[in-house]
């Protein structure tokens, strides 16, 4: 009996670190701060193990860390402009391969990603690179090889001063009972 009540107080605590993590707001602001390798190696250790449809793991991902790739894939897409400010990121190239879960499974790494740099002490923003013409131009610009598209990417870097004014999305969250029907037979 012992060994299950530490096992669920293990589980409580793993849960209160995600909900910790999960509740941290994007970051769009950072320091100038490098964002040294051996952090970006970790982040991709981690991530490498997130769980993929039929193992396929249609993913891999391109460190962008020089000013000039950055402002220009900040460019490419209303909301990738934080990617300017931004020491680094790291784009998410998906396989091009006509399946309908690829999407699903880049969200799914995209959070391991976003969740592991921030128990890293990092900040974090995603970003969709669109429409379909700067999808194309930042394959270009990254030399990104064929059956490869780099539709998302994440902004990573130490967190700056809060931006001020007024936001454009709402904040909080819905309730669990607002999210969760159930249904009984």
């Amino acid at each position: 009996m012992l060994h299950h009540r530490a096992w669920k107080a293990d589980a409580m605590e793993a849960l209160d670190l995600v909900r910790t993590l999960n509740a941290r707001p994007a970051v769009r602001s950072f320091t100038d701060r490098p964002v040294p390798l051996e952090e970006l190696t970790q982040i991709i250790e981690v991530a490498r193990w997130t769980g993929s449809a039929r193992n396929r793991q249609p993913w891999r991902f391109i460190a962008v860390c020089d000013k000039e790739h950055l402002e220009k894939l900040g460019a490419l897409g209303a909301y990738a402009q934080h990617l300017a400010s931004a020491p680094c990121a790291l784009v998410l190239l998906s396989a091009n391969n006509g399946f309908q879960d690829t999407e699903f499974d880049l969200g799914k790494v995209s959070q391991t990603v976003i969740l592991t740099a921030t128990a890293l002490g990092l900040g974090s923003c995603l970003a969709t690179i669109y429409p379909e013409t700067n999808v194309t131009k930042a394959a270009t610009l990254l030399r990104v090889e064929n059956g490869w598209r780099p539709h998302h990417a994440i902004s990573l870097g130490y967190p700056g001063a809060p931006m001020t004014g007024t936001r454009a999305i709402t904040t909080g969250r819905l309730s669990a009972s607002e999210l969760l029907s159930t249904h009984r037979p």
